[in-house]
């Protein structure tokens, strides 16, 4: 599929991986038109050069305007949090897939790409789990609706009418990252920042632009109907990663906390956050999160899109330095 030219929709276009998505269609050719929920996100993705909708996924109608004359759709906008309501998790991340997928095939897309996750996999997969799985919702409602929002999906897949392609990225950082970069940094300057067991689960990190390069790919391919895994294929621990962050922030290297102090911790903290009705700081969820401990294959990206990592783990860190830098966050 040739892609310069065509028309991109993005769904959360002010977010993260949206906005850089954007960047570089635009970049490349191509001419981009987003769907964001927040104003400010819209100014942010029109400033890059897209025109932008503002609204909901699970609106029709803004999910309409979306998709009008659009070739190509991207669906990077879902609820990504450790923990919360299950029902609120499938109406937006699973409700919001199928109408996104609904308008655009009526649209007259001929692509749609799923940005999934390896959250499929769960917190216990074996060491280099591929694509086939086994998949684990392990009740938690993150990777319970990608994994339901993969089969909508894929439900969808009609190809040469309208072929779908799920994407399931690692742990994507760079500039802007909230999760992986922006969040940590603040509490590293804080001296807050500490690593649940030493850090020595496995960091599936994926540099942004790593990320797009593997999407760019799977669409002029036209790998209907497949899912591939995505990360820089890189066994790197959460220790040898915030170290490199701590470096660029200026602060000193992350301390260790003791595994079941922490398992403690964010056990109370989830509970009395659930007595209060509020959003618990930290989770459980989040501390298997960090502490899983094998890395997922991508032979699969490698050998049917020829996909290789082009920005290093180092190459990765100073770029997110430097806009650390510009940004005045550090």
């Amino acid at each position: 599929m040739e892609l310069d030219g065509k028309l991109l929709a993005i769904t959360g276009i002010g977010g993260f991986i949206g906005l850089r998505t954007a960047e570089r269609a635009l970049q490349r050719g191509m001419r981009v038109r987003g769907l964001d929920m927040s104003e400010p996100a819209a100014v942010r993705a029109r400033k890059a050069g897209a025109d932008v909708v503002v609204g909901d996924v699970t609106s029709p109608s803004a999910v309409r305007d979306l998709c009008r004359g659009a070739d190509i759709v991207l669906h990077t906008a879902a609820i990504v949090h450790e923990s919360g309501s299950m029902d609120e998790f499938r109406r937006v991340n699973v409700g919001g897939t199928v109408n996104v997928c609904e308008n655009a095939r009526e649209a007259g897309a001929k692509a749609f790409v799923q940005l999934s996750s390896v959250m499929v996999y769960g917190f216990t997969f074996p060491p280099y789990v591929t694509e086939t799985g086994p998949l684990r919702g392990e009740n938690n409602p993150y990777c319970q609706t990608k994994i339901e929002s993969e089969e909508a999906a894929l439900r969808y897949n009609q190809p040469p009418r309208f072929g779908v392609i799920v994407i399931r990225p690692g742990d994507v950082y760079g500039p802007g990252s909230v999760p992986w970069v922006v969040r940590p940094a603040k509490l590293m300057r804080k001296r807050q920042f500490g690593l649940p067991g030493g850090g020595q689960g496995i960091m599936n990190h994926v540099y942004v632009d790593n990320l797009i390069d593997a999407i760019f790919l799977a669409l002029e391919h036209e790998m209907w109907g497949e899912t591939f895994n995505v990360t820089d294929g890189a066994d790197t621990t959460f220790r040898s990663y915030f170290t490199r962050l701590a470096k660029a922030v200026g602060a000193p290297r992350p301390y260790s906390v003791p595994l079941p102090l922490v398992k403690g911790i964010a056990w109370i903290m989830q509970k009395s956050a659930v007595l209060l009705g509020r959003e618990p700081q930290v989770s459980p969820d989040a501390i298997a999160f960090l502490n899983r401990p094998y890395p997922y294959s991508i032979e699969k990206a490698r050998k049917l899109l020829g996909y290789e990592p082009r920005v290093t783990l180092d190459e990765g860190m100073a770029r997110t330095a430097l806009w650390l830098q510009e940004a005045g966050r550090n």
